[in-house]
């Protein structure tokens, strides 16, 4: 069972067993709550056991996190960017085991899955960078003899709750900005990808033991719910990240609110491709099948809409269901396999009724609609003819379902795009400078991500990653994400001898 399997034979490198402890409190790996199953999605056979944490043990990690705190924030900010250097390179020397983790745990293809672990190194490289550049501001005053600055200075603790379809991606966009910024991390992993949560723990681990650091600096949760909650509810955590659907996070933001807390939120996407009468439209086809299918459509920037001008919707509709018949669908650490499966029969079911929906109110499905017959989560690729005033068109229906639909001219498209409560991603395909400069400007896209001529995902760490509306309004990764992560002082000095506010008082 388990890691006793001959497939799993590289968990030995990257710390894991065929039983796990799923919990890193004060630098010790301790837990004592329910034991749980870490599933293949695709065979749903066993990978590994974890015991996750119990609430005393989530206050346990707290009070040393929150000591350890005093500690960290006061190391200078380069020698803490040193600290997240070394977890860079102890993630670089595993990157190969810890990609295969994730596909393996995720379900994602392999090179995503190395993707994927490489994105933490690319936030690393760039955070060490960003620690001798935590800049503020001189601020002219009006007052003679009298500077007036900016200061920015840790938070204390920052609380990252991920999702299982990024398992430590998300992690990096946070805790390595969070950790140069002077802040202590609390990492609530995604409930399903337990495994990855301890592997990439267990690096992060090393790296503070070998500084002789404290390790609560970077406490760590594989748990449910209750940990979750628990996390929003901490007065000691001022910032909690959330990853996940809108409807939660709904919950997680009115949760930190009600204390004061600030909260960062990356939610659902609801993402549109359009698709110009002048666009290149190789380009155009290829862009939508990486956006549509890329990891199952389990993305928060898959493209789920598609506007298709109507000069060239059915030229591109045909090249479109064309490379979907050439997709491989399987086992995603195998060579060529292009969509491995959903991440758990739970997400399957949400398909069948999506479909289920699509069919009852008579829409056309062009491609795929079923659900593989397998030990595993495999569903096909679909493409739906759809109205955009349908319901469902509204809803993120997470797996690789794409919505199609004709338009007429840009600014239809533009009202299309917008016509939704999500606003995280979107593309359009043009070549015109008129069209390209509408699209990005006041009256064009409303989401986060507006891009020309790329796909909806593939987000580089180097700009500021988030969207509008339901989406959450949060922002990670690059540009000035850091400022979320401290808390900002305007300061004034006077060193000068008088005080000019109290000019004309006779002090005596």
């Amino acid at each position: 069972m388990g890691s006793d399997k001959k497939e799993y034979g590289f968990f030995k490198e990257i710390g894991l067993d065929s039983t796990n402890i799923g919990c890193y409190i004060d630098g010790k790996w301790k837990a004592s709550g329910s034991c749980i199953t870490s599933v293949n999605p695709s065979n749903n056979q066993t990978i590994a056991k974890v015991t996750e944490a119990t609430i005393q043990e989530y206050e346990e990690g707290l009070r040393a996190c929150s000591e350890a705190a005093k500690i960290w924030m006061t190391v200078p900010a380069p020698k803490r960017g040193e600290i997240v250097r070394q977890i860079g390179d102890a993630l670089r020397a595993k990157l190969d085991p810890l990609g295969r983790l994730v596909s393996l745990e995720m379900g994602k293809i392999l090179p995503e899955g190395i993707g994927e672990v490489q994105e933490i190194i690319d936030m690393c490289d760039y955070a060490v960078g960003l620690s001798r550049q935590l800049n503020g501001s001189i601020i002219p005053s009006e007052r003679p003899d009298h500077m007036m600055f900016e200061m920015w200075n840790p938070l204390g603790i920052v609380g990252v709750i991920t999702a299982f379809n990024f398992p430590c991606a998300v992690l990096g966009w946070n805790a390595c900005i969070a950790l140069v910024c002077g802040n202590c991390v609390v990492w609530k992993g995604a409930p399903t990808t337990p495994l990855v949560t301890i592997a990439v723990t267990k690096l992060v681990a090393e790296v503070l033991e070998k500084n002789k650091l404290p390790g609560a600096i970077f406490t760590s949760f594989c748990g449910g719910a209750d940990i979750g909650q628990a996390i929003a509810k901490d007065i000691r955590i001022p910032l909690v990240s959330f990853t996940g659907s809108s409807k939660v996070g709904l919950i997680v933001q009115q949760t930190v609110n009600e204390r004061f807390g600030k909260c960062l939120l990356e939610l659902s996407g609801n993402n549109a491709i359009i698709v110009m009468d002048d666009a290149d439209i190789r380009l155009a086809v290829r862009s939508i099948l990486f956006a549509a299918v890329g990891t199952a459509g389990q993305r928060c920037t898959t493209c789920r809409r598609l506007f298709i001008h109507e000069s060239i919707y059915q030229n591109v509709l045909d090249q479109l269901v064309g490379v979907y018949k050439q997709v491989k669908i399987g086992d995603p650490l195998e060579n060529g396999t292009l969509v491995g499966p959903l991440h758990t029969r739970a997400s399957v079911e949400n398909f069948q009724k999506g479909i289920s929906s699509i069919k009852s109110q008579a829409w056309k499905i062009l491609i795929g609609g079923s659900v593989i017959e397998s030990e595993g989560n495999f569903v096909q690729p679909t493409i739906v003819e759809i109205s955009p005033d349908a319901p469902v068109v509204k809803e993120e229906l997470f797996g690789p379902v794409l919505y199609v639909m004709k338009f007429q001219t840009l600014e239809e498209a533009i009202a299309l795009n917008n016509s939704v409560p999500q606003g995280l991603s979107s593309s359009i395909f043009t070549r015109k400078p008129e069209a390209i400069f509408k699209w990005l400007g006041p009256r064009g896209s409303d989401c986060g991500i507006v891009n020309v001529n790329i796909p909806t995902n593939g987000a580089e760490i180097g700009g500021a990653f988030g969207g509008e509306k339901a989406t959450g309004g949060g922002r990670e990764a690059g540009s000035d994400s850091w400022k979320q992560y401290m808390r900002r002082s305007t300061c004034t000095v006077n060193y000068g001898s008088e005080l000019p506010l109290a000019q004309g008082i006779n002090f005596g």
